[in-house]
């Protein structure tokens, strides 16, 4: 959904809560203290009385939405921005595009992330799946010998690891490199991998030496070709293409602590790619809804 149709479909405050009652609630208001459905409504303050327990509440009690000061049409207008931006948009951009200080909308960006996290989605990959690792960091700068770091495996970048399902979803994780060991990327192929259906297309790297253990395992040697016929990793290198395009352009430096969230709006823009209501699920999920 774009921005044109949020301001035609969504035009004041009253719209926007009605919407979202009806994602919620289906059109019937429930307490979310003690779950009544006795109630009446409170139009002019978008907010509904509990005749049960006395209390009062709105459709944001309990979701991303809830307690903000912000007309909620600029909330669906940065959910709109944040989903059709391929590689992310930075926080001073929203900022611009729906007209609040940067602090505000990087709170924003990081409150609808958290309606990105991948542990709403725990369908598993299945068919020929693709896993490889990346690492995340700033480039250094140009000139300066102590900012240098070395590339791939001996790197002081964040490591990164991902699976992806071939004409499918994708799933990525922040790793500690002590965590690129045989034994715990066995267990977090099994966490996110149909192991009985699936074969898994790895390149040589000796962490996935374990995999043969439990399920089909193949491998691209990358020193000697790329692809071999149905064996390569190009679809999860693709998506790491897209991930480090969007956190040097967009981002250009994001942090340990904050870089799983990230990772999450990456993995779910790129699994919602086809879907035509990926809005309305977004809103879903935001008001507590499971993908």
């Amino acid at each position: 959904m774009n921005i044109t149709k949020i301001y035609k479909l969504f035009p004041d405050e009253k719209a926007c809560i009605a919407h979202l009652e009806g994602v919620r609630w289906g059109g019937k208001p429930r307490c979310v203290y003690c779950q009544s459905f006795n109630s009446s409504a409170m139009p002019n303050e978008g907010r509904h009385h509990c005749n049960n327990c006395k209390s009062s509440y709105s459709v944001t009690v309990g979701t991303i939405f809830h307690r903000t000061h912000l007309p909620l049409q600029k909330w669906f207008l940065a959910i709109s921005l944040i989903l059709n931006a391929r590689k992310g948009i930075s926080a001073r951009q929203l900022a611009r595009d729906i007209d609040v200080n940067r602090n505000t909308a990087w709170r924003i960006s990081m409150q609808i992330r958290k309606a990105m996290s991948q542990t709403l989605d725990r369908e598993l990959l299945k068919g020929l799946v693709e896993a490889d690792e990346t690492y995340v960091g700033g480039k250094p700068r140009r000139g300066d010998p102590n900012s240098a770091s070395k590339r791939g495996r001996g790197t002081k970048k964040i490591p990164v690891v991902g699976m992806i399902e071939r004409g499918g979803k994708v799933k990525a994780s922040v790793a500690k490199k002590k965590a690129l060991t045989s034994k715990k990327l066995s267990t977090l192929v099994r966490r996110n991998v149909d192991t009985g259906n699936s074969v898994l297309i790895t390149d040589e790297y000796k962490g996935y030496l374990g995999i043969k253990k439990f399920m089909p395992h193949q491998t691209i040697n990358h020193q000697t070709w790329y692809v071999d016929g149905s064996i390569h990793t190009n679809n999860i290198e693709s998506f790491w293409a897209i991930l480090k395009r969007g956190i040097i352009g967009q981002f250009h430096k994001v942090s340990l602590n904050h870089l799983p969230r990230y990772i999450d709006e990456f993995v779910y823009r790129f699994n919602q790619r086809n879907n035509v209501d990926a809005f309305g699920l977004t809103v879903q999920r935001a008001l507590g809804g499971l993908a």
